[in-house]
């Protein structure tokens, strides 16, 4: 069984062979002892470099990383070995042009940058498979390796192939069975769409039909998967038992469906990226209105991440990538401010991170990622971001195994769609301000209610749907009863694909106690992306006591009021924005309204007993006061029991693998600030003692971790 070393591992993607240097060795020494002097434990290597491993067609260069597993290991620094497989080399486009990928039928991928290829391709798949048997073999059994990534940000492109069509095809008639079924299920009878044979499906490029997309994306999602896992199963002939198999995941491309990617993996790993400076400020200053990337504004949304990661197997995770300096083009260029990188590493080691690995020891000194800050600058001497870095690496040391694994605490739990995130990014519910289709709509309605809870100062778990209940039955899921134990609050907001029995699973789990709240958009279509027929939001309209059939975006933000009576809180000022359902009351106690001459006629907030338990409908997307209100209300009081921190202050706890409590409270701001301490602690960095009523000093931008 895959093992991992018990303390938080600490290091970063090291490309020894990407360096301009007369005295190779010299360097190497320099750079090895320096990431010992660091603390450094992990370094990952070998991943980008097909080329060199395999300069030409069957010609291997395997013995150039001897030198660098070799010097780790004596420095007891152990090592991650990545296959080359995203990067493809230049004479094996060359000689299989047939392999380059397609974003569009028959319109190749120019080469030049990487992930140009169709990694489903028997070309490219024997080549692959060739060149990641000789570096398995050739270096598993070395002491330093620990583990191995597979791949690297894998799907980051929709694939048009003619055989990836093909399969496509196959994978639908196996499916569906004949035509007739597929003419039924995906409504072909509208605009002439009808097939008299399989032949007649047309290529993805100009589909309009949406129940085409909810297919055609899940098979590219799938396509993924399985390369990711075939790979894995080709590394775990050669690897130890105790060796690890990941593949780095990038969580926003297009074909990645992370908690199914994970399946074959040892864990789950990721590469979380993130504004820094300002962008980390709270109170936060990110307009509403930003739109979140690859690499992320704002501290909520860098826990978001952190949560998102854990969500993949609901397990802690590896951190793969992440900023070491300023990551972005040369036009982008925003290190951190003292302090920073302390901050965001313990963040994420507070939900559930077990390495902390860099993006990358040297800062490179050409290609596209130039201006990519590594720990070391273009000069390869140590500098600032190296020495905030070592003391890092000496609080992972001296926090050893109390923090390796953490099981992150949760106020509230919300269920998180990939199907309908993709289906929203091509017909999304929701407009940017010119007009034009917004392809962020599904966590423009998503993200608000994470944002709330953490604005409230309530942790939160992300479970994926099929993780609580799978219609396929792939899954063994959780008894609704079960999920009351784990998950007492659950959002769901803009659940929109949704089988029938996972909203039966929903409206059980809140009469078997759980508090149910629903958001826009859920429970609307069926898994086919049809619209239910019924009153929305389809079977959970007598769970929650309302009903619509009708709907309004919002062009600008609606002041909302609470009802005469309503235990929820409404801060002066809060506001409803880009959504509004049109809920009737038929059996539900109203919260919240809106102040508008059209729109107060419905109600924006609702709330009903549901057997032991309760569904509440939110029938907007909240603004950062109402979303904050709502998760103060949902849970009065908050798991961390640190009570009411300055706006610039976070507390985050969990369990340790021994079961003792883990307090990490940060200051994301400049001023100083003091809290009292709500229990007795210890310093999990020093062993001094914090007793209870003990003022906690957080100087500017700062991290203190604390044990019970």
């Amino acid at each position: 069984m895959a093992e991992l070393p018990a303390r938080v591992l600490f290091g970063a993607a090291y490309y020894h062979e990407y360096q301009p240097c007369e005295r190779p060795g010299e360097r190497l020494k320099t750079d090895l002892d320096l990431m010992a002097d660091a603390h450094v434990t992990v370094i990952r290597v070998g991943e980008s470099v097909w080329s060199t491993w395999e300069p030409e067609n069957d010609v291997f260069d395997l013995d150039w990383l001897q030198p660098v597993l070799d010097g780790a290991h004596e420095r007891g620094i152990s090592v991650v070995l990545g296959t080359p497989t995203y990067a493809v080399p230049p004479w094996l486009a060359r000689q299989y042009p047939e392999i380059t990928g397609e974003r569009r039928t028959g319109e190749r991928i120019g080469w030049g940058a990487r992930q140009e290829v169709d990694f489903t391709h028997p070309a490219f798949r024997f080549h692959a498979e060739r060149v990641i048997r000789k570096i398995v073999a050739r270096y598993a059994d070395h002491p330093a390796v620990i583990g191995f990534q597979v791949d690297n940000e894998p799907g980051n492109e929709l694939l048009h192939n003619h055989g990836v069509f093909q399969r496509f095809v196959d994978h639908l008639r196996e499916r569906y069975g004949d035509v007739e079924t597929l003419n039924r299920e995906w409504g072909l009878v509208y605009w002439s769409h009808r097939l008299s044979s399989w032949s007649d499906l047309w290529t993805p490029d100009g589909n309009a039909q949406p129940q085409y997309d909810v297919a055609w994306r899940a098979f590219q999602a799938r396509q993924v998967t399985e390369f990711i896992g075939w790979q894995a199963d080709i590394v775990r002939e050669y690897a130890r038992p105790e060796q690890f198999v990941t593949t780095c995941i990038s969580y926003t491309r297009p074909a990645v469906e992370d908690d199914e990617l994970t399946d074959p993996l040892d864990i789950a790993s990721g590469n979380p990226y993130y504004g820094m400076q300002d962008a980390l400020q709270l109170p936060d200053p990110t307009p509403d209105g930003h739109e979140q990337i690859w690499q992320t504004t704002g501290t909520w949304a860098l826990y978001q991440t952190a949560d998102w990661m854990f969500s993949s197997r609901q397990e802690p995770f590896l951190v793969t990538e992440t900023n070491a300096g300023s990551i972005g083009f040369p036009w982008d260029n925003r290190p951190a401010y003292d302090g920073q990188w302390r901050q965001a590493a313990w963040a994420l080691v507070a939900r559930g991170a077990r390495m902390i690995e860099y993006w990358h020891w040297h800062t490179l000194h050409f290609g596209a990622e130039t201006y990519w800050g590594g720990i070391l600058p273009h000069t390869g001497r140590p500098g600032r971001t190296y020495a905030e870095l070592a003391r890092l690496g000496a609080e992972f040391e001296a926090a050893g195994p109390l923090v390796a694994g953490l099981e992150p605490d949760a106020d509230i739990t919300m269920v998180y769609s990939t199907p309908s995130k993709w289906l929203m990014q091509k017909y999304p519910p929701l407009a940017k301000p010119d007009g034009s289709p917004d392809p962020a709509a599904y966590h423009r309605i998503f993200d608000p209610f994470y944002r709330g809870a953490f604005d409230a100062g309530r942790q939160v778990r992300i479970v994926h749907a099929r993780q609580l209940h799978d219609p396929r039955g792939e899954r063994e899921g959780l008894t609704p009863e079960e999920a009351v134990r784990r998950h007492p609050v659950l959002v769901v907001p803009a659940l929109y694909l949704a089988t029938d029995s996972t909203l039966d699973w929903l409206a059980a789990y809140a009469h078997a106690g759980g508090h149910l709240v629903l958001g826009p958009r859920t429970g609307y279509a069926d898994e086919e992306a049809r619209a239910r027929a019924e009153a929305a939001p389809g079977r959970l309209t007598e769970a929650a006591g309302v009903a619509y059939d009708e709907f309004s975006n919002l062009v600008r933000e609606v002041p909302v009021r609470p009802a005469p009576g309503s235990p929820l809180h409404v801060p002066e000022g809060a506001t409803a924005t880009r959504w509004a359902d049109g809920l009737t009351v038929t059996d539900a106690e109203v919260l919240v309204g809106y102040d508008h001459p059209h729109f107060g006629r419905w109600p924006a907030v609702t709330t009903r007993r549901h057997g032991e338990g309760r569904v509440t409908y939110v029938g907007t997307v909240p603004g950062r006061d109402l979303a904050r209100g709502l998760a103060e209300w949902l849970t009065p009081s908050a798991r961390h029991a640190w009570g009411a921190l300055p706006v610039s202050v976070t507390a985050t706890t969990g369990a340790a693998p021994d079961g003792r409590r883990v307090h990490i409270v940060h200051n994301w701001s400049f001023e100083p600030v003091s809290v009292p301490v709500p229990v007795d602690l210890f310093d999990a960095l020093t062993g001094a003692r914090v007793p209870a009523g003990a003022a906690l000093d957080l100087g500017p931008w700062d991290v203190r971790v604390l044990h019970a």
